[in-house]
């Protein structure tokens, strides 16, 4: 699983779920897109619908990726928590189940719902790019020597794809290109629906 704003949803999300995916033999991706992070004091730019819509478009073509609106469903906050419980429910206690996490997110892993209880029910797998060493060490005292020997194991190298969602914004505003960051139908679909033009 792999949750994220996605606003929107670039070749960087995608290629290195891909990547993972491979890494740790994943039948399944999918992408959640979240309604809006806990942790956030903003609303995404675009609207759910549209977010759904642009993932959609984003893994087309892929028969490992799917999306799913569970998050976008729930009243605010959501939590991954719930998710991973749903998801269980879902798919049946057998199932290994990861939750991808970028490494420049390992910081905010600390004020997350429950963590002790997300480490315990499934793998949180935490994606490294070059750049960024994930310290988790520093945790052991707040969460115990197991659950960080298992964060360690779940850590997979996926490439360096130096894009960002706030870097796409800002080009689609100044009407600049990123043809190189989206997938093409998500490039007509911004296009088509006026998207993240500067008011």
């Amino acid at each position: 699983m792999f949750g994220g704003t996605f606003d929107p949803i670039h070749l960087g999300h995608t290629r290195v779920a891909d990547a993972t995916a491979k890494q740790i033999g994943a039948e399944k991706v999918v992408f959640i897109p979240a309604k809006r992070s806990p942790l956030k004091g903003f609303l995404p730019h675009a609207s759910d619908a549209d977010r759904l819509s642009m993932t959609a478009l984003a893994i087309a073509g892929n028969d490992c990726f799917s999306v799913s609106h569970c998050e976008l469903e729930r009243p605010v906050p959501s939590y991954t928590l719930d998710t991973i419980r749903q998801f269980r429910r879902d798919y049946g206690p057998e199932t290994s189940l990861h939750w991808l996490l970028g490494a420049d997110s390992i910081a905010e892993v600390v004020h997350w719902y429950k963590i002790q209880e997300l480490i315990d029910e499934c793998n949180l797998t935490t994606m490294q790019r070059p750049g960024y060493a994930p310290d988790f060490d520093r945790f052991e005292s707040l969460w115990g020597r197991e659950r960080v020997a298992k964060l360690k194991r779940n850590v997979v190298q996926t490439p360096l794809i130096d894009v960002s969602s706030t870097e796409v914004r800002r080009r689609l505003a100044a009407d600049e290109d990123v043809s190189g960051m989206l997938h093409p139908g998500v490039i007509q679909y911004i296009r088509e629906h006026d998207l993240y033009r500067e008011t």
